[in-house]
């Protein structure tokens, strides 16, 4: 794909905003990347690896895909797509979107299902050797993610472009926080990417998707709102907060 794209340069401005403001990636870096095989987590592996080759920082890539045991599930195709790009991606099989759906736990599957996901990974990225591990949440999944914290965590909060874990042993990097969605599908269609559908029995029912459909009608209303909600999140006035 020719790097003249307008697509590829507003991702591309996107990702090293990120990068520069939370400084992500230094020297010398073993960095895994969670693969699910969705839009953002190929266009954040392809940008991580296409800009290794023309910045002068040295990091290292390791893809690292969790198969939650649904049948159907992309693990193949995403290790023979990762091998086509000259990645080679660890699949880890599990069988916790089938434990996490099943009789014993019908209450909450989608929180069971990402806590058990996200342990696998940070326990994975440890076995490698990596001290980074970086996801494709975009700048859409961190705004979702506080209307949701507010309306059922009874908070505001929301996931961190820069989050250390166990006293720093660990950080958890999103390089594509400042990404929209819709230019991440955008790129993935250009790409031609194999973005599998999910398998998952709770896909387009969940509490996001829901939280996803309201925004979206607020978007379609004004250009601006998602934007402002996004500026909003760095420009907190405590003072004017009820204690």
């Amino acid at each position: 794909m020719s790097t003249n794209s307008s697509t590829y340069k507003a991702l591309n401005r996107s990702l090293g905003k990120a990068l520069h403001t939370y400084q992500m990636i230094a020297d010398g870096d073993r960095i895994a990347v969670g693969l699910s095989g969705g839009k953002d987590s190929w266009a954040l592996m392809w940008l991580l690896a296409e800009r290794q080759s023309r910045v002068p920082v040295n990091y290292t890539l390791f893809p690292i895909h969790i198969d939650l045991g649904f049948d159907g599930g992309p693990s193949r195709t995403i290790e023979n797509h990762a091998r086509q790009m000259g990645w080679n991606v660890h699949i880890e099989r599990t069988d916790f979107g089938v434990v996490a759906h099943s009789d014993a736990n019908r209450e909450n599957p989608c929180f069971l299902c990402a806590r058990k996901r996200r342990q696998r990974l940070f326990e994975v990225a440890d076995r490698l050797g990596c001290r980074k591990l970086a996801l494709g949440h975009n700048k859409d999944d961190l705004i979702e993610t506080l209307f949701i914290n507010m309306f059922y965590a009874g908070e505001i909060s929301t996931m961190m472009p820069f989050q250390p874990f166990f006293e720093g042993r660990l950080t958890v990097i999103r390089p594509l926080a400042f990404a929209d969605e819709d230019q991440l599908a955008r790129f993935a269609r250009m790409m031609q990417w194999p973005v599998a559908p999910n398998p998952c029995p709770s896909a387009g029912r969940s509490k996001r998707a829901a939280i996803k459909t309201m925004l979206q009608g607020f978007y379609a209303g004004n250009k601006k709102i998602k934007g402002n909600i996004f500026r909003a999140m760095r420009h907190v006035r405590p003072e004017y907060l009820p204690r």
